[in-house]
C-alpha cells in the first residue's frame, strides 16, 4: 500500500521520522510533568570538549583568530565620557572552511551522521548553515541536500540568500529552493523519509556541542594571548544555538563570571512567515523574528526537544537597527581593514554601543564574524531594499521602521543600546511551560528556574504574577 504523503499525514509522522533521521529517542529524556533531562541529553553525545576539539581540528574547523579591534575601540573611547569605552575583541569565525561559526555545529552533526552509518545529510536553512553542512559532508564523503526558503510568491529572492545558495552548490550540495511558507518543514520531513538521510538540524545535541568549542576557545585565547578574562561575550541571537553553545563552552572553560549578552536586529512588526514581509527585511537571521520566539519557546524547532535553550544563558538582550548593522559593517572595513558580511556584524554593532557605557578597563568579546560575498555586501542589499519600496537614508536609527525604512546613522554616536525586557521573555516562557497550571512539584519548579536562568524563589514570584 502506497504511503500517504499528504501534508497532514507527513506532519503526523514527524516524531517517528525524526527518530529514524537522528538515531535519538527523545522520549528517554522525559522525566514526567514538564521536565526533560537536558544535561543527560547533551552528555549522551558521548564526547568530551577535548574530543570535540580534536574532531573539528581534523576537519579544518576552529582555532580561529581572536583579534583586537584597536581602531574601533579608540573611536568608542573618543565618543564616550572620560574613563569609558571598553576594549572590543572579535573572534573571526569567517576563517572557518565555509566562512561562519556554523562550520562547528556542522562538523559535529556530519561526523555524527558518519559514525551512525548514514549515507547522506539534509539541512533546512536560509544558507550559511547549509554551506557549512555541504562543506563538512564533502570532507567526510557524504551526500548532502540543502532545502532553502529563498523566494516570495513572485519568485523574487534576496541577494544575500541567493549568494548563500551559490555557496551551497559550490560546496557540492543539491539545493532545493522554495518560496516562503510552511512547506519547508514538510519537504524536509518527506525527503528524510524518502532518502533515509540524517537530519543535520541546527538544534540537535551534536550541533550545539560543536559550538561549545567556540566559547572554550574564547576563554583560552583571552587568557593566553591577552592575559584577561572577558567581562562580556556578545552573541548574535536567532534560533539560540550560537549563544547556547558559546555560553556552555565558556562555562566548561571555567568562566562562570563572564556575562553573556544576546544581540538581535530589531524587526518588530514583520512576520517571518509572511509572503509580503519576506523581502521587506534585509536580515534573514539574527533578528527578533527568530530570537524572541525561540528564546521563550525553544521546542518550536524541527526536533522534539531543542538542544539550543538560549534563555538558560542570556544575561541581557540587546537590540540594534538594520541601518546600524550596515554602518558597522563599513566601519569594520574602513577602520580595521576587515571586510565581513553584515549579518555577522549584528553583535559588533551592539558591542560598539555597549562599549561606550562600560569602563575602559573592561573587555567585550564579539564571538563571531561571517564571510562576505557578492550578495552579502551592504550595497546590493540596500539596493534590493529600495527596489522593494524601502526608504534608505541617513539620520537617527531610532526613526527606522522595519518594512518601511532603513536609517543609517548620520554619526557613529547615534549607534545605541536598546534593551529587550528579560522579564517579559521569562514570563512568556513560564506561561507556555505552565500551560494553565498553578501547582508544580519541587522538581518541576527547579526545572523551570533552570529554563529561565533564575533562582527557584524568583521563579515562584514570577509565576504568581502570571
Amino acid at each position: 500500500m502506497k504511503q500517504d504523503m499528504s501534508y497532514e499525514a507527513v506532519m503526523k509522522r514527524q516524531n517517528a521520522i525524526m527518530k529514524e533521521a537522528l538515531g535519538i529517542d527523545y522520549d528517554a529524556y522525559e522525566r514526567g510533568g514538564i521536565i526533560f533531562d537536558y544535561e543527560v541529553m547533551m552528555d549522551d553525545v558521548g564526547l568530551s570538549i577535548e574530543e570535540v576539539i580534536a574532531i573539528e581540528r581534523d576537519m579544518g574547523v576552529g582555532n580561529t583568530p581572536l583579534m583586537d579591534l584597536k581602531n574601533i575601540t579608540a573611536l568608542s573611547r573618543k565618543l564616550s565620557s572620560p574613563g569609558h569605552g571598553a576594549r572590543i575583541l572579535v573572534k573571526d569565525e569567517a576563517a572557518n572552511p565555509s566562512g561562519s561559526f556554523k562550520a562547528r555545529r556542522a562538523a559535529l552533526s556530519v561526523w555524527d551522521a558518519k559514525r551512525k552509518g548514514y549515507e547522506g545529510v539534509i539541512a533546512a536553512t536560509s544558507g550559511n548553515y547549509g554551506a557549512a553542512v555541504a562543506s563538512m559532508a564533502a570532507r567526510l564523503g557524504l551526500k548532502c541536500i540543502v532545502i532553502q526558503e529563498c523566494f516570495d510568491s513572485d519568485f523574487k529572492g534576496q541577494p544575500e540568500i541567493l549568494e548563500k545558495q551559490r555557496k551551497c552548490e559550490a560546496l557540492g550540495a543539491e539545493v532545493i529552493q522554495m518560496t516562503v511558507g510552511p512547506e519547508l518543514f514538510y519537504h524536509a520531513l518527506s525527503l528524510m523519509e524518502e532518502t533515509g538521510f540524517y537530519n543535520a538540524s541546527l538544534y540537535t545535541p551534536s550541533a550545539i556541542l560543536g559550538i561549545e568549542t567556540l566559547g572554550y576557545e574564547i576563554a583560552e585565547q583571552c587568557r593566553e594571548k591577552y592575559d584577561l578574562v572577558p567581562d562580556v561575550v556578545l552573541a548574535t541571537h536567532a534560533g539560540g544555538g550560537n549563544l547556547s553553545g558559546t555560553a556552555r563552552g565558556l562555562l566548561k572553560a571555567g568562566l562562570k563570571d563572564t556575562k553573556v549578552y544576546a544581540a538581535s536586529v530589531d524587526l518588530s512588526g514583520l512576520s517571518m512567515a509572511s509572503d509580503r514581509d519576506f523581502n521587506r527585511k534585509s536580515f534573514t537571521t539574527g533578528h527578533t523574528g527568530f530570537g524572541i520566539p525561540f528564546a521563550s519557546l525553544p521546542d518550536r524547532s524541527d526536533v522534539p526537544r531543542n538542544a539550543a535553550r538560549a534563555l538558560r544563558y542570556i544575561d541581557r538582550y540587546l537590540l540594534v537597527k538594520q541601518g546600524e548593522v550596515f554602518y558597522t559593517t563599513e566601519m569594520l572595513a574602513s577602520l580595521e581593514g576587515i571586510e565581513r558580511g553584515p549579518a555577522g556584524n549584528t553583535s559588533l554593532a551592539a558591542a560598539f554601543a555597549l562599549s561606550r557605557e562600560l569602563p575602559e578597563h573592561m573587555t567585550i568579546v564579539v564571538q563571531e564574524t561571517e564571510y562576505t560575498g557578492a550578495g552579502k555586501h551592504p550595497m546590493p542589499q540596500l539596493t534590493f531594499a529600495q527596489e522593494n519600496g524601502i526608504e534608505v537614508r541617513f539620520g537617527d536609527p531610532d526613526e527606522e521602521v522595519p518594512g518601511q525604512s532603513i536609517v543609517l546613522p548620520s554619526h557613529p554616536s547615534l549607534i545605541k543600546l536598546r534593551e529587550y525586557d528579560m522579564n517579559r521573555l521569562r514570563l512568556s516562557a513560564l506561561r507556555r511551560m505552565a500551560d494553565g497550571r498553578r501547582e508544580f512539584s519541587d522538581e518541576e519548579m527547579a526545572y523551570m528556574a533552570s529554563e529561565i536562568n533564575l533562582s527557584v524563589q524568583e521563579t515562584k514570584a514570577l509565576i504568581k504574577s502570571l
